[in-house]
């Protein structure tokens, strides 16, 4: 039976950054059940980078993790992993005590402005007569990001078992002996990156769950020749309702904001949420849909307070939870790995991410 100093559950986007950095120095293995890691969350993003996506728990870690993605400092990708997006909010006439709230939540963290939102988006109905603009906001691209942790992670020594589900874990003599699916493994220190089975990772290592819920989030792919540019901005509803963006031209990707909690599972989307998705949309621009090309979902997990969960257990401190990002654990990413390895480490954290309310995502809150 081999023996690591680290196993993590779960090889997505956590799974994958926490381990290219610990792996320099530790012996880890990923230990993923899918044959390909990234299936789940990570493989169905809408990926941009927008600090207030996520609300004021969440922005401290996006903001920091925004120069990290403009200029990685990985040794296997040489740009940026960014491009040019924006944000603009809307919203009807009567929204404007929404906007004043938004306005006032990221006063002094995030550059918002006040704009009219209709000479910036050709089409958009005349209702919509709200706007703020969100210039910082921009695309990422998931896959690259993903691979070059992945990269970073095998040649730090790092191993990687596919189709290996996690069964059980105990504690045996001040170790972890786990079982999965494809053999038993030893280690002094076991990471909870099971995203949406964080939970059940946590239950069947015999330590109390936090009650991180999976919400199954709908997206389609719209056809959309009418589509004035592909280089428009994101368009966020006030109210959450809805969003979309460009994808290239005369494509959009859109989503109803739906959150319907689900079980653990390969999310698949329902024709309620797709149907919702495409009225929303025609409610806001004046563009014909030709077809809906593609659909998918996937499940964005959340602690009850919405706020991540990154730290040790304070009852077994073996167990170190790395969960509950939500739909945000694309866009924190680069931070929330350099902050786990310095919680596991005991190490100072650095200069990117010193001003992080480390407080917040912390699972002693919940105990």
């Amino acid at each position: 039976m081999k023996t690591y100093d680290i196993v993590i559950v779960g090889g997505g986007m956590a799974g994958a950054s926490l381990g290219a950095h610990l792996a320099a120095d530790a012996s880890v293995l990923i230990v993923e059940m899918e044959p390909l890691p990234g299936y789940h969350a990570t493989g169905r993003s809408v990926a941009f980078w927008e600090e207030t996506y996520g609300g004021p728990a969440v922005q401290p870690l996006t903001t920091a993790s925004g120069p990290l993605l403009a200029s990685p400092e990985f040794d296997f990708h040489d740009r940026s992993f960014l491009s040019p997006r924006r944000t603009l909010h809307v919203g009807r006439a009567g929204d404007e005590a929404l906007r004043d709230a938004f306005l006032s939540r990221f006063a002094g963290r995030v550059v918002l402005d006040p704009v009219d939102p209709a000479p910036l988006v050709p089409g958009l109905r005349p209702d919509w007569t709200i706007g703020v603009m969100e210039a910082s906001c921009r695309d990422i691209d998931v896959a690259a990001l993903h691979q070059a942790y992945l990269r970073r992670f095998a040649a730090n020594g790092g191993d990687i078992w596919l189709n290996a589900r996690f069964g059980s874990a105990q504690p045996d003599a001040g170790r972890w002996r786990i079982r999965t699916s494809q053999g038993v493994v030893q280690c002094g220190l076991l990471v909870n990156a099971a995203g949406a089975w964080a939970d059940d990772v946590a239950i069947h290592s015999g330590v109390a769950p936090i009650g991180i819920a999976p919400l199954r989030r709908t997206v389609v792919q719209l056809s959309v020749p009418a589509m004035p540019s592909a280089d428009l901005p994101l368009i966020m509803d006030l109210r959450a309702g809805f969003y979309f963006k460009p994808e290239g031209p005369g494509r959009v990707w859109l989503t109803p904001h739906d959150e319907a909690p689900s079980p653990p599972c390969d999310a698949a989307p329902e024709e309620l949420a797709v149907a919702q998705a495409v009225a929303r949309f025609e409610e806001v621009v004046d563009w014909p849909v030709e077809r809906i090309e593609h659909r998918w979902a996937g499940l964005r997990s959340f602690a009850p307070d919405r706020a991540p969960v990154y730290g040790a257990d304070p009852a077994q401190p073996g167990f170190f939870w790395f969960a509950g990002q939500g739909g945000f654990g694309i866009q924190t990413a680069p931070a929330a790995a350099l902050l786990g390895q310095a919680l596991i480490t005991g190490s100072p954290l650095p200069p990117a991410i010193a001003g992080l309310p480390v407080h917040l995502y912390r699972p002693d809150r919940f105990r």
